[in-house]
């Protein structure tokens, strides 16, 4: 993207375009490079750049974006123009333009943009590098959250570019012209001010985070849901298996009163692991041959032609039985 600063409708769009390139699979990027749809989802701010970073011994580095914060009701707020600089020293010559989404994990990370002034990237707070791909459990760097993650894709002859000593700089002109009066960063960042309709397209795609993310968490707590009932249902095993074969099994198990064969309808799937054992999956009618009184002991019954003893605690029965 341009690095060259702009004015706040095509910083807008700019920022769209490159947050679309962290959250789209193509064939440069693969999904480790992905960010997370928890990570935007709960974050209390954004920064969006492009940075241009040349030199010979002494490099210097430039670009311009726009930040924006997560309000009170869990909107996003209207972007703020910003820019940044630095100078950085050692054996390096080339140029380079990154394009990057700093993630303000904290409020306080927020209040530091909506202050104004210079901001020190790595002195104002801690930047650490933000987690990748599309896992929602087990990243000990989200749940020992830093006030601040980077996101960084470059092109040029530098390996990469290191924000450590980078000053965030407020443009108060910019901000100005766009919204048609004299207005502070903090203002803008609280929600003094509506979202502009030019940076709709930047919104679009921030909603997609905030959806994902609330499927990731149905998923998790369906998972969860199922552990439970697992967990459950091992508490509720059947007594233990009848040390008899299939041929035996009616003497310790009482005949079936009815006239006719009951049938019961499976509700979990069960795969018999010993001779006699009749397998099914869920959702089969069983015609039940003979059994116990109690529902947490293994009854005898037919299915497909196949006769065999089953779990019973694995079958819905009539109310009238």
């Amino acid at each position: 993207m341009n690095p060259v600063p702009s004015n706040l409708k095509s910083e807008a769009k700019k920022a769209a375009k490159i947050l679309r390139e962290f959250t789209e699979i193509s064939s440069r990027n693969g999904p480790d490079v992905i960010i997370p749809a928890h990570v935007i989802a709960k974050a209390q701010g954004l920064a969006i750049i492009s940075v241009i970073k040349a030199g010979f011994l002494v490099t210097a580095r430039g670009g311009s974006g726009i930040v924006l914060s997560r309000l009170p009701d869990g909107r996003w707020s209207a972007p703020s123009a910003i820019g940044i600089a630095g100078l950085g020293g050692g054996f390096e010559i080339g140029i380079e333009v990154s394009d990057l989404v700093i993630i303000l994990n904290q409020k306080r990370a927020v209040d530091a943009f909506a202050k104004g002034g210079n901001l020190t990237l790595g002195g104002n707070f801690t930047v650490a590098i933000g987690p990748i791909g599309r896992n929602l459990e087990g990243d000990v760097a989200v749940r020992n959250t830093a006030a601040v993650y980077t996101y960084c894709k470059s092109r040029g002859l530098f390996a990469g570019i290191s924000l450590e000593g980078s000053y965030l700089i407020e443009r108060k002109e910019t901000n100005r012209k766009f919204y048609c009066e004299d207005i502070r960063a903090c203002s803008i960042l609280y929600g003094d001010v509506e979202p502009p309709a030019v940076a709709h397209e930047l919104y679009v795609i921030l909603d997609t985070f905030d959806e994902q993310y609330q499927k990731e968490e149905q998923r998790e707590n369906k998972k969860k849901e199922i552990r439970a009932q697992a967990k459950a249902k091992e508490s509720q095993k059947p007594s233990p298996r009848p040390q008899c074969t299939q041929s035996s099994v009616k003497g310790g198990l009482r005949e079936s009163p009815w006239h006719t064969p009951s049938t019961v309808t499976a509700i979990h799937s069960f795969e018999g692991q010993a001779p006699g054992d009749l397998s099914f999956h869920a959702g089969d009618k069983i015609t039940v041959m003979s059994r116990t009184n109690s529902q947490f002991d293994w009854w005898e019954g037919k299915l497909r032609g196949n006769t065999g003893i089953f779990p019973a605690n694995y079958v819905s029965v009539p109310q009238d039985y």
